[in-house]
C-alpha cells in the first residue's frame, strides 16, 4: 500500500427536499451567486424556482449563466468568467450534472487565473486561488460534487482535457435523489457506466496490500449494479437512487483510490471519442472499458480473476486464470447491454477514419509530446489503436 494524504472539505447534505435548504446553506460562504446551469430541464422541473426562490430567502443577489451541454465548451467558461468579474459574484452555484458542476469549476479557477484558463488544463499549472463552488446534483455520474477534478472541451481544438486540484472540490453539495426520477434512461445508464468506470480506473492496480480498498470497490461496484437495474426498471424506486446516487459520488472522491497506483486509460482514450464525435462520456466508456480489459488483462491477470469472482460472479477452476477473465469482462458487457448501453464503436457512430489520429491524439504523439497512458499497463499510441479496434 502507497502513503496518501486525503482532504475532502466538501460538505454533503443529502436526501429530499434538501434543495429547498441552499439558501440558508450557502449564506455563510457568500453575498452574490452565479446560478451556472444547462438547458430548460431544471426550468421544466420547478427545480430553478425552488433554488431562486431559496436564494432570495436567504437574501443572496444572483446573477444566471445557463447554456451547459455535455462535454461542457471552453468558450461559455470565458464567457462565465467575464460575467463573474462584471457582477462582483463571489461564489458559483452549479445547479445540473458533471458537465455543469465541471464548467463552474473552470470558471471559478480561472476567475482569478492571469491568462487563458485554457493554461491551467493543457499544460497543468497548479491553481493558487478560486471562486468556491456549490452544487445542487441532478444527475449522479461523475461524481463531480466533491471530487477535485473538471473536465473541459476546447472546441476550436477538438481538444477534451481533464484537470485536477485541490481547489477545485466544491465546499458544498446538495444531493436529492428525488431530483433524479425524470432522468431519461440513456442518461440513467450513461452515469452508471462513467461512476463504475472511475471505480475501475483505481481498482486495477498493481499495487498490492490494498485489500481494504479492493473491498471497498468490490462493494461499491456491487451495490451500483444491483440498483442501476432497480432504477432502470423503476425510474422512482428512491432507495435504489439513493444507493446510486451515493454511489457515483464514493466513486470519485478518492477514498477508493487511497494507498494504490490509478490507471486512467479509458477515460484519456474516451476523452477522445468526446472531443470529435462529441458522443456521451459514459456510452464511450461502456465500448471502450470491456476492450481495454480484454487487452490488458494478462499484465495482472490475477487482479482482473479477483474481479471477475468477487464483482461478476464468476465461478469456475482458477487453473483457467483466462476462462475466468473472460467470463467477467462477458458478464460485464451483458450489464451494460441490460442497461441499454452501446456495445460497438460503430453503435457510437464511429467507423475506422479517425481511430488513428485518435490514437495519437491520446498519447501527444499529434503534439509532438509522445507519453503513455495508463498506470496497470503503460499504453503506447499502437496499443490504444489496437484497443479502439478491438471496440469497433
Amino acid at each position: 500500500m502507497l502513503n496518501f494524504d486525503l482532504h475532502i472539505p466538501t460538505r454533503i447534505v443529502f436526501g429530499k427536499d434538501t434543495q429547498s435548504q441552499i439558501g440558508a446553506l450557502l449564506k455563510p460562504y457568500a453575498r452574490k451567486v452565479l446560478l451556472h446551469y444547462g438547458g430548460g430541464s431544471i426550468k421544466r422541473s420547478g427545480l430553478y424556482d425552488a433554488v431562486t426562490a431559496s436564494l432570495r430567502e436567504a437574501g443572496l443577489e444572483f446573477v444566471e449563466l445557463g447554456g451547459v451541454v455535455p462535454n461542457p465548451r471552453l468558450s461559455l467558461v470565458h464567457e462565465g468568467i467575464a460575467l463573474c468579474k462584471k457582477e462582483g459574484v463571489d461564489l458559483i452555484l452549479a445547479v445540473g450534472g458533471g458537465s455543469t458542476i465541471d464548467s463552474a469549476k473552470a470558471i471559478s479557477v480561472g476567475y482569478y487565473y492571469a491568462g487563458d484558463v485554457w493554461d491551467l488544463y493543457e499544460q497543468r499549472i497548479p491553481a493558487e486561488k478560486n471562486l468556491p463552488v456549490a452544487t445542487v446534483l441532478t444527475i449522479p455520474a461523475a461524481g463531480s460534487e466533491s471530487s477535485d477534478s473538471s473536465v473541459i472541451t476546447n472546441e476550436e481544438k477538438q481538444m477534451k482535457l481533464g484537470y485536477g486540484d485541490p481547489h477545485l472540490r466544491p465546499v458544498l453539495s446538495v444531493v436529492n435523489p428525488e431530483l433524479f426520477y425524470s432522468l431519461p434512461a440513456n442518461q440513467v445508464a450513461n452515469g452508471v457506466a462513467d461512476m463504475m468506470s472511475h471505480i475501475f480506473e483505481r481498482y486495477f492496480t498493481n499495487t498490492t496490500h490494498t485489500d481494504l480498498t479492493d473491498g471497498l470497490c468490490e462493494a461499491t461496484l456491487q451495490t451500483i449494479m444491483k440498483n442501476a437495474l432497480l432504477v432502470h426498471e423503476d425510474p422512482r424506486n428512491y432507495e435504489a437512487w439513493c444507493q446510486v446516487g451515493f454511489g457515483g459520488t464514493i466513486a470519485h472522491n478518492d477514498i477508493l483510490g487511497l494507498g494504490r497506483a490509478q490507471d486512467w486509460a479509458c477515460h484519456a482514450m474516451e476523452h477522445e471519442l468526446s472531443a470529435i464525435y462529441d458522443v456521451a462520456h459514459g456510452a464511450g466508456l461502456a465500448v471502450l472499458t470491456p476492450a481495454w480489459m480484454q487487452y490488458v488483462y494478462k499484465t495482472n491477470v490475477n487482479m482482473f480473476v479477483q474481479f471477475a469472482v468477487n464483482v461478476m460472479g464468476v465461478q469456475g477452476s482458477y487453473r483457467d486464470a483466462d476462462a475466468l477473465v473472460l467470463e467477467g469482462i462477458a458478464r460485464l458487457k451483458e450489464f451494460f447491454g441490460k442497461m441499454g448501453l452501446p456495445g460497438s464503436l460503430a453503435e457510437l457512430g464511429i467507423d475506422e477514419a479517425n481511430l488513428e489520429r485518435m490514437a495519437k491524439k491520446c498519447t501527444g504523439v499529434a503534439y509532438g509530446r509522445e507519453h503513455t497512458v495508463g498506470g496497470l499497463q503503460k499504453l503506447n499510441w499502437q496499443d490504444v489503436l489496437a484497443i479502439y479496434q478491438l471496440a469497433k
